[in-house]
């Protein structure tokens, strides 16, 4: 049953109808035409410093306020800002502007943090500001990144060209399985 096919037409047929009805109004929920169903990419979109970026919605546990407390580590390094009781489960939050190199992430009311969703290595990555889902097409990926200012070069596997704006694809498992982020103790 495609979008040619008049309602009226199904009065007599009940559960076609209520199929067609279903069919549009998915279609219609999508923004797209009945039977073309392109290939979409959902992200997470954040901000480290003046730069934004998008990371895979699967690598994304939740988002989070930075907690009001949170237990300094002896002995880490700086980027390590401590770890925090969350939902009763003991994070380590990162502050990745400072782990990368680019200066500590200023704190305030727009400041965040991602839990990685990561079966192995826990980790909140506290950032500028958390932009919310951005959705991209196929056909608006690019394999070429863009040097940064954060440097986070190592970890981002594509673009995401839109409307004159980029969304380089940061790899947050990619940055947990790193020897930079594991060797979180002072040398």
């Amino acid at each position: 049953m495609g979008d040619s096919v008049d309602l009226a037409a199904l009065v007599e047929q009940p559960f076609e109808l209520l199929q067609e009805m279903e069919l549009r109004s998915l279609s219609a929920h999508k923004g797209q035409a009945v039977g073309s169903m392109p290939d979409e990419w959902v992200g997470v979109g954040f901000r480290v410093g003046e730069e934004q970026f998008v990371a895979e919605r699967d690598q994304v546990r939740e988002v989070l306020m930075l907690p009001d407390a949170m237990t300094r580590v002896p002995g880490a390094n700086r980027w390590l800002l401590g770890i925090a009781n969350l939902r009763g489960h003991l994070l380590p939050l990162i502050d990745l502007k400072l782990m990368l190199g680019s200066g500590r992430t200023s704190l305030r009311r727009s400041t965040r943090v991602i839990s990685v969703n990561h079966r192995e290595v826990p980790a909140g990555l506290v950032v500028d500001e958390v932009l919310g889902f951005r959705r991209f097409m196929d056909h608006e990926f690019v394999r070429e990144t863009q040097e940064t200012i954060v440097r986070c070069d190592r970890f981002l596997t594509g673009t995401y060209q839109r409307e004159g704006q980029s969304w380089p694809i940061f790899n947050l498992s990619s940055l947990v399985e790193s020897n930079v982020f594991l060797q979180a103790s002072k040398e």
